[in-house]
């Protein structure tokens, strides 16, 4: 990858920096990170997924942020989507989560206000990390004793998840540092209450139109939240942007 912001400098190691950036967590909560790949007209999705937006480069920026990451934080609409699976680590990321002090795996957290989930989906079998699902005291009861088994079930809210209530509980279990993967209703919930800390924006080459989502959805932000842009990188025609959020 070659860097383009502050200096142009050739040939730099894009995934070890997305490793090492410092992500200290706020008092109570865990430092959270958003990580989203759209097109230049701000596609979310191709075909419905994100992977056809993807490339090689992108895919090692988001192996590299899910293992920095304690809690890989998603929403039940994109794990339907995606077909989301257990987390795959590497022998040497574990190592190094291990080193670190971490767990060798992440756990991943489904936010799921109606928990329309299936216990025998890919993300519950085989998995090395039981994951969690914050949802909320309306949430269908049936379902919950399905998911129960092979998840931990936390109610974090009542007509809608409180998501300053699912990182603190989050944090309680020991996160430092979660990287969200969306998707943007989950993003602009996380946005509306001030909890976001970093932007990693993969901008693919691609030029698609068409109604898709953007990355954050969600009521307006007044006033708008100001993001400092902490570097750039670029590989192939796809622009890797981290922002970080000002307080």
């Amino acid at each position: 990858m070659d860097q383009v912001f502050p200096g142009f400098v050739a040939d730099v190691d894009g995934p070890a920096l997305y490793r090492d950036d410092l992500r200290p967590a706020p008092s109570g909560r865990p430092w959270v990170a958003i990580n989203m790949v759209a097109t230049v007209d701000g596609a979310i999705t191709l075909d419905g997924r994100s992977g056809g937006l993807s490339g090689p480069a992108d895919k090692a920026v988001f192996f590299a942020l899910r293992s920095v990451a304690d809690v890989i934080l998603v929403g039940a609409g994109t794990v339907r989507a995606e077909h989301y699976g257990p987390p795959r680590t590497s022998a040497e990321d574990q190592d190094r989560r291990v080193q670190r002090g971490q767990a060798p795996f992440p756990t991943i957290a489904v936010v799921s206000g109606r928990m329309d989930l299936a216990p025998d989906a890919r993300l519950f079998r085989d998995t090395p990390v039981r994951p969690v699902i914050l949802t909320t005291e309306g949430a269908d009861s049936s379902r919950r004793a399905a998911l129960e088994p092979v998840a931990d079930v936390v109610t974090v809210g009542h007509g809608s998840v409180d998501f300053r209530l699912g990182l603190s509980e989050l944090h309680q279990r020991g996160a430092e540092v979660v990287v969200c993967e969306g998707g943007p209703t989950l993003n602009g919930g996380l946005a509306q209450a001030d909890l976001v800390d970093e932007l990693c924006v993969t901008i693919s080459p691609l030029l698609t139109s068409g109604d898709d989502l953007r990355m954050i959805r969600g009521a307006p932000l007044a006033p708008p939240r100001g993001v400092a842009l902490d570097r750039q990188l670029l590989d192939d025609g796809f622009v890797f942007s981290r922002y970080l959020v000002r307080r």
